[in-house]
Formats: structure tokens, sequence, C-alpha cells
């Protein structure tokens, strides 16, 4: 795929979407952020719960991170009224059509989906720890997307930070021979469907991020939170919908009763596990695609990334997970990694043009 002609001058985290930076803007990227956080940690911690307790459907997971979007439908209803006027302004020349707008959602749900699945293998087959590990690749395949998709520069640091990561990531291959994987299988079975999918899923959540910024900036061009909550909801929707059907067709469907008789928890811990594993997705589903309308996809990346070193030290404390001293490694320089990207992010906000163009901004609107 050939890459699309590149500005020259664009804005390092966003070039469509305008930012103003006072106290609400810094108060809502601060919510999102911790809302990225929080859900992240909480979902897959639960999740990785689920299947040490006796769950075993990965498309029963899969399912939960997104069929919990109709609380977000009170927001939508809320927000819509007081932001309707703005987004129908910045809306009435070339408005895209029924058309487009359901091959973007339809598109992004679907691929949502793959990569909600995807990654709930990687969780069933791999210890928590490790499975943080390797989605921290996330991170460099956004980079790459970010480059074609959305003019962003690869300067240096960011250079360093995918090497990092990379490292990082050869590490926790190298150190599989000797790991207990979650479920006794083979190694050549734990490298297949385990890191294989983890990755393959990481390509995909970050290809989606940047795809969400590109039809956020070249045709959807609506900067309400309502426009936000459109993309969630309806892409939620359409992930759901293929989830479902996936689920059926499997047969794991006929499996879920016994399934929940032989928790080991008991069938209320069972639904009350399931219900929080699919809250904690839609909060940090609205944190990560409010980072994105408010910033870029890969500042919402970076931050998805922060809870990743995070999740094996709490691996360790609640699942009694081992931290050998490669793990320790890949840890470090994952961390390292992100401190890059984030010090990068810094230097990117600093630069004088970007203080004029947010000044030309104010003064426009």
């Amino acid at each position: 795929m050939s890459a699309p002609p590149v500005d020259h001058h664009p804005p390092p985290l966003s070039s469509a979407i305008p930012r103003t930076p006072n106290k609400n803007w810094w108060l809502r990227m601060a919510t999102h952020t911790l809302c990225v956080l929080f859900g992240q940690t909480a979902a897959t911690l639960l999740g990785r719960l689920y299947y040490s307790k006796g769950g075993k459907s990965v498309w029963l997971t899969s399912l939960v991170e997104t069929v919990g979007f109709p609380v977000l439908i009170p927001f939508y209803i809320h927000f819509k009224p007081l932001t309707y006027h703005q987004s129908t302004q910045s809306n009435r020349t070339n408005p895209p059509s029924i058309l487009i707008l359901s091959a973007i959602y339809v598109s992004l749900g679907a691929l949502q989906s793959l990569t909600s699945i995807l990654y709930s293998i990687g969780l069933f087959y791999l210890p928590l720890s490790t499975f943080s590990l390797i989605s921290t690749t996330q991170l460099a395949f956004n980079a790459f997307f970010a480059f074609f998709l959305n003019a962003q520069k690869l300067t240096p640091l960011i250079v360093n930070s995918l090497v990092l990561l990379t490292i990082s990531t050869v590490l926790l291959v190298l150190q599989s021979d000797s790991e207990e994987t979650q479920v006794g299988i083979s190694r050549k079975r734990y490298l297949t469907l385990g890191f294989v999918c983890t990755v393959v899923a990481s390509a995909l959540y970050s290809l989606g991020l940047s795809l969400t910024q590109l039809s956020f900036q070249k045709v959807l061009k609506g900067e309400t939170f309502t426009m936000v909550l459109n993309m969630i909801i309806y892409q939620s929707l359409v992930a759901s919908i293929v989830t479902i059907l996936a689920l059926f067709v499997s047969g794991q469907w006929n499996d879920l009763q016994g399934e929940m008789a032989s928790f080991q928890l008991g069938k209320m811990a069972y639904l009350v596990i399931l219900f929080s594993i699919a809250a904690a997705w839609q909060i940090a589903t609205i944190g990560g695609v409010g980072l994105i309308f408010e910033v870029s996809s890969l500042f919402s990346n970076v931050i998805s990334t922060l809870a990743l070193p995070i999740i094996p030290i709490l691996a360790v404390v609640i699942f009694r997970e081992k931290m050998n001293g490669m793990k320790v490694i890949a840890t470090v320089l994952a961390i390292w990694g992100f401190a890059s990207y984030v010090y990068q992010h810094y230097l990117d906000e600093s630069r004088p043009e970007n203080v004029r163009e947010v000044v030309d901004e104010v003064s426009e609107t």
C-alpha cells in the first residue's frame, strides 16, 4: 500500500482536531486518561480472574468488551442537544452520507471484534504478565500506522522507543521455554496461539486507532463529544453483533450454562465478573476515543500502553505469577520505551509553532 501524501507542517499530535489548552481541556484530558488506565487495568485483571477460576469461552470475553455500550446512550441523549448546533455548523458543507458513515462504523466495528477475539485468545493461553508486556508492541505498530495514515513523524526518540519495545518482546519469546503457560500447553502452541494472537491483536488495535483518527479528521469532522459517542456506540454495536454470531456459530453458547454452574466462585460471582469486565471496557473505550478526539490516536495508545507495565506487577501480587529476571528486564525496557514516547510528546507540545497554532485556533473561535 503506497503512503498518502505527507503534509510537511502538521501539528505532531493532531491535524484536524483543534485543541484549546485551558483548564477545561486539561480536566478533560485527565478524566480521559484516568478512564483508560482504570478501565483497561481492571478489565484485564478481571479477564484473567475469569479464566483462572474456570471460565473458558474466548468468544464470551470478547463479547463483554463491546456489549456494554448501551450504558453510554444516556450520555448521548444528554450531550446531543448541547452540541447539536456546533456539530451542524461544522458539517454543513459536504456532510458525509449515510452510506459512508455506515461503511466507517461497520469496518471499524468488524475490526474491533476481530481484535477483541485475538486478545481474548492471547489472554487465555499466556500468563497475565507476559500477555501485558507483549501487548506493549501496540505502541510500535501505532507509530507505523500513524506515519502512513496520520502524517505522524518518526523522530529519533520514537525510533528508540520502537527498538526497546521490540527487544522487550523478543526477550519474552526467548524465555518462553522455561515458563509455565496458563493451561499447561506445549511451547509450540504457546507461541502460535498465545504470542502470535497477541501480537496480531496489538497490530489491529493500533490500526483501528489510526483509522479512527483519520475518520475524525477527514470524514466525520465533528468536533463535539456527541461525535465521539457516535463512534463508540455504532462501532461497539457492530462489533457485538459480529461476536454474538461467532459465539453461536462456534457452539460455545450451549456450553455457557455448564460453565456458569462449574465456576469456582459461584454463579453470582460469574455474572458479576462478566458485568464488571463489560463496564470496565466501556470506561476504557470512552477514555481512549476521547483522547483521540482531543489529541491523536498515537497519544491515546501511549496512555493505553502506560497501564501495561503496571499489570505484570499486579499479576505477581494478585495471581502469584512468577516474575523472573527476563521479565524484569522486559518490563524495564517497556517502561523505558514508553518514557521515550512521553518525552517526545512533551517536546512536540513545547514547539513554538504549536503554541502559535493554538492561539490562532482560539482567535478564530
